[in-house]
């Protein structure tokens, strides 16, 4: 576990869509084909100001999070400075500052997807189930939207090559009380599946009052 480490792209441009992962992972692959063979990898969403009309936009503190071993940097070290077309939107890419993986005791993904659930209490169940199988101890919970409901999100996959679409439900997740230990197996190996496009990926969960890295982060309301 102590080879993988955060590699941060600062990003500049005006908007990217909300629900972004897949046309994401589609541009960077263009740029770097690498993407797709290195084991370990996972591309976190680029985070933003929500417009509330399916966009975000971007702002200075606006990153692109790739975590990957660190043997695999000179791969992707390329896509500094590259020019990421995503869908209508364009974005450009800066250098990217390293950071071994932080020991904070909560964590947070932005969206966890456990296949065959879709509703709250039994997707709670079983990513507690796979805490448990990794044993990793923690408060697990779901963050709860503006209307104070468990906060589902959904992930739009389109398959070009056979003119097909279909979407991922799942939800955010919050794990609170780790240890440093479990902290950070929890970064390093997630929970769920489809890492390169944005799920399971587990980051500090820093409140607005105090924004840091990758952008917009609030406090929120758990469920649990």
């Amino acid at each position: 576990m102590n080879n993988i480490v955060n590699l941060w792209f600062p990003v500049r441009g005006e908007y990217l869509y909300a629900d972004q992962n897949h046309r994401l992972l589609a541009s960077l692959s263009q740029q770097c084909p690498a993407i797709h063979e290195i084991k370990n990898l996972s591309i976190n969403t680029i985070a933003g100001i929500p417009d509330k009309q399916g966009k975000i936009v971007l702002t200075r503190n606006s990153k692109l999070l790739i975590r990957l071993p660190v043997e695999a940097i000179s791969q992707v070290y390329s896509l500094a400075g590259q020019t990421l077309t995503i869908g209508s939107h364009a974005v450009k890419l800066g250098n990217p500052e390293l950071q071994t993986l932080p020991a904070i005791d909560t964590l947070k993904a932005r969206l966890v997807t456990i296949k065959g659930y879709t509703e709250p209490q039994s997707f709670l169940a079983a990513a507690q189930r796979q805490l448990d199988a990794l044993d990793i101890k923690g408060r697990i919970g779901i963050p709860a939207n503006d209307k104070g409901e468990p906060k589902r999100l959904t992930l739009k996959i389109n398959k070009a090559e056979k003119k097909k679409s279909y979407t991922i439900v799942g939800f955010s997740v919050v794990v609170c009380d780790l240890n440093p230990k479990d902290s950070i197996k929890l970064q390093t190996v997630g929970i769920g599946g489809k890492r390169r496009l944005g799920c399971g990926v587990f980051y500090p969960n820093v409140p607005v009052t105090n924004r840091q890295q990758g952008g917009s982060h609030e406090a929120e309301t758990i469920i649990s």
